[in-house]
């Protein structure tokens, strides 16, 4: 009697073993910190997407632009702009509106936001948008974005103008511009180095090139159209001169600078 006695303790103890052991796990994976900092997961991705089918699919759409002024897919939106602006809108709802308030777990807000950042693509990257206030500060402070950057009518042109970059940027574009440059750099805004035939040495950005000419605003702010059949040489780099945020600005830092730039709408 006392093998059989010891075995079903056993197998009781070892039960009780084997919850403890889960339970940890879970709470040390919901500890551990992002694979990439400022993404959500694709777990996050494919549940989201499986609610917003359920649930929200009905009202706005499958593409999520069936109610006028909003298209979620794009990143278009009434009142919000962050993801906590969103979690609210979803949890409470909007008075007035046909949108109701939905009784979603945390994990479930999480998960369909990370869904509509991620564009609705099940495959996407979807970028955490933080505080547009905070990430003003950032641009304007500690960043120093208006060194190089113009907004509206206020800065430099020796880079892009980023007055309408959050009506043609996504949030994932946006991110990669900040941590790796290089990567979204547009070819006609790459920087180049002209020598003209006369001697002349020419250090700018190029703004636009025709069969005759290339454009460029030189690192004076310059203006110049520059006859091709006037030019010795032409360099063209592929390296963007603009630093990556990722070891200036954390993560959270990150994402609230984006959030800024989502709003600059070019209005």
């Amino acid at each position: 009697m006392y093998p059989v006695r010891f075995g079903r303790l056993s197998a009781a103890a070892l039960a009780l073993f084997l919850v403890a052991v889960v339970a940890r796990v879970g709470i040390a994976a919901q500890g551990a910190p992002s694979e990439h900092p400022g993404q959500y997961s694709q777990s996050d991705i494919d549940a989201g997407a499986r609610l917003y089918n359920g649930q929200c699919q009905q009202c706005h759409g499958l593409n999520g632009d069936q109610i006028s002024g909003i298209d979620l897919r794009r990143g278009i939106f009434r009142r919000s702009n962050s993801d906590e602006d969103l979690a609210k809108v979803i949890t409470t709802g909007v008075p007035g509106t046909a949108m109701p308030p939905f009784a979603f777990q945390p994990g479930e807000v999480t998960s369909v936001i990370a869904f509509i950042r991620a564009g609705f693509d099940p495959t996407g990257t979807a970028v955490k948008v933080g505080n547009a206030a905070h990430g003003r500060e950032l641009f304007f402070g500690k960043a120093q974005c208006t060194t190089c950057h113009r907004v509206n009518s206020n800065g430099p042109r020796v880079a892009p103008d980023l007055t309408d970059v959050g009506s043609v940027r996504s949030p994932a574009a946006l991110q990669r511009s900040l941590m790796d440059p290089s990567s979204q750099m547009m070819p006609i805004n790459r920087p180049v180095h002209i020598v003209t035939k006369d001697g002349r040495s020419i250090n700018g950005r190029r703004l636009n090139e025709d069969t005759l000419t290339v454009q460029v605003i030189d690192e004076h702010e310059k203006l110049m159209s520059i006859d091709k059949s006037t030019i010795k040489s032409m360099n063209v780099d592929t390296k963007s001169s603009m630093p990556s945020f990722s070891g200036t600005l954390t993560p959270d830092e990150i994402s609230d600078v984006i959030a800024y730039l989502l709003t600059l709408k070019g209005i």
